[in-house]
């Protein structure tokens, strides 16, 4: 899951970002209107996090411009703003909600179509938990073993390349090792034995989480 967030204030930034990157969420951050919109046309991101009183374009701007781009980008307000018109117009140009504790209900409605929780082979993902259970036993997956299987999760059936792992849980100043994303595979694997789940190489292109077929 990649999030970027849009705010100029360095703390504030900073702080949301280490929360979220904690929780395995993968966080860019940009510090100015100009430079989010230039990032926003150039990839798509699975959340905006956007402060609206931004230096060389507003955040208005740069969310009315997504919305010409990608209609259904969810988009998450953040502003110390009260005045009922500055929340209305945010509204009315396609923002989702002003509160952080929105950021994992827009990331479950734009990943699973609101569904709260996923089944696949033995397992059961809480997409509101963020919880995974294979049968009734809850798995210890640490942040980044959670964010690669649910990378995989929503992807299943499909190769996915490392490359793309590695953008899902690193921002750009973050680590970018091969041989970490080996290890998280690793790890996985051994914890999803018996769910009749597997995660196998293909060699050369990455990466296929699917149901055994047994044999």
């Amino acid at each position: 899951m990649r999030i970027l967030i849009v705010e100029d204030d360095a703390l504030l930034a900073d702080g949301l970002a280490a929360s979220l990157k904690q929780a395995g969420y993968g966080v860019d951050w940009a510090r100015n209107g100009e430079e989010a919109d230039y990032i926003l046309s150039q990839q798509d991101y699975d959340l905006t996090v956007l402060d609206l009183g931004l230096p060389r374009m507003d955040g208005f701007q740069v969310l009315r411009r997504l919305r010409e781009r990608r209609p259904q980008a969810p988009v998450l307000i953040l502003t110390a703003r009260d005045a009922l018109d500055d929340r209305v117009k945010g509204l009315d140009l396609g923002a989702d909600d002003y509160m952080e504790a929105r950021i994992r209900a827009l990331l479950r409605r734009s990943s699973w179509g609101g569904n709260e929780l996923i089944r696949f082979g033995g397992l059961s993902f809480d997409a509101a938990g963020r919880r995974v259970y294979c049968g009734e036993r809850p798995l210890d997956l640490s942040a980044r073993e959670l964010g690669i299987f649910e990378f995989l999760l929503q992807r299943a059936g499909k190769v996915v390349s490392k490359e793309q792992l590695l953008e899902s849980l690193y921002g750009w100043e973050g680590e970018t090792s091969d041989n970490a994303i080996e290890v998280y595979i690793h790890r996985l694997r051994k914890k999803l034995e018996g769910s009749g789940v597997t995660i196998a190489t293909v060699r050369g292109l990455g990466y296929l989480m699917d149901v055994s077929t047994g044999g």
